[in-house]
């Protein structure tokens, strides 16, 4: 906690972005606090990747005070125009994070966030093995370099006084209860929990499963569903204060005010 408040994070994943959801796109970022640290969008920033609907995006962050970091989702892969993208992204000052990392003081803490996609693998009892005919070798295969990334870039921020993670698909089942159990295998992989129960990291933010649920954990790490969908607001705002736990009230509880 620095200067007297905790540091506080706006996020939310699967805005699906487009020149039909400009108003309310805009008008999500338009109304973010002032007191707000840092903006984390996880995944699924356009509806089908197509450049134009990255450009609603990247006119609603331009301008924005704080920092904004993003992961690129499913959606944003659709055309095969990521660099297209993540160019006018970039050219509105928001940071994409691909297998990388990012440190940077705020108020004079340090904070590391480490940001990649992730992929599908599944889950114990639906898990796609590395065995078989080549293509769904290749499936294990990129799945394993996001885990040997993500292991990497946490070391990379081990020093950091907050250590963020975000991802678009889901590193555990425990944010996945309510999705019907024959897609979880495409909802994520909990391989990528590994490097994350080691690191342990201050909190774990990912979007993806829009029927999910909004609190999970990988053993003490707290782990958070922040899909438009399943947190029902534009932006879900956490505080962290060094290393307790971020304070996050339910979305139910919410929708109930």
């Amino acid at each position: 906690m620095q200067d007297g408040r905790p540091i506080r994070i706006a996020a939310a994943g699967d805005i699906h972005a487009s020149e039909q959801e400009r108003a309310r796109v805009v008008e999500a970022f338009a109304g973010l606090d002032p007191g707000i640290d840092l903006v984390l969008l996880a995944g699924d920033l356009t509806t089908c990747g197509d450049p134009d609907e990255a450009a609603v995006l990247a006119d609603a962050c331009r301008g924005l005070a704080m920092p904004v970091f993003a992961v690129l989702g499913n959606h944003d892969w659709h055309l095969n125009r990521t660099h297209e993208v993540v160019a006018v992204l970039t050219d509105a000052g928001i940071r994409l994070l691909d297998r990388s990392s990012m440190r940077f003081g705020l108020r004079g803490t340090e904070i590391g966030v480490v940001g990649l996609k992730g992929f599908v693998g599944g889950f114990p009892d639906y898990v796609l093995p590395d065995f078989g005919e080549p293509l769904l070798r290749q499936v294990y295969a990129e799945t394993s370099e996001d885990v040997v990334a993500l292991d990497r870039e946490l070391e990379a921020v081990e020093d950091c006084d907050v250590r963020i993670v975000l991802l678009h698909y889901a590193p555990t089942t425990t944010t996945l209860d309510g999705e019907p159990l024959g897609i979880w295998p495409f909802l994520g992989s909990d391989r990528l929990a590994g490097p994350i129960a080691d690191r342990r990291p201050d909190i774990v933010l990912h979007g993806h499963a829009h029927a999910g649920a909004f609190e999970g954990f990988i053993g003490p790490v707290p782990v958070y569903n922040v899909a438009i969908p399943v947190t029902g607001r534009d932006f879900w705002i956490f505080e962290l204060a060094g290393r307790e736990r971020p304070r996050a009230e339910r979305p139910a509880e919410a929708r109930a005010e």
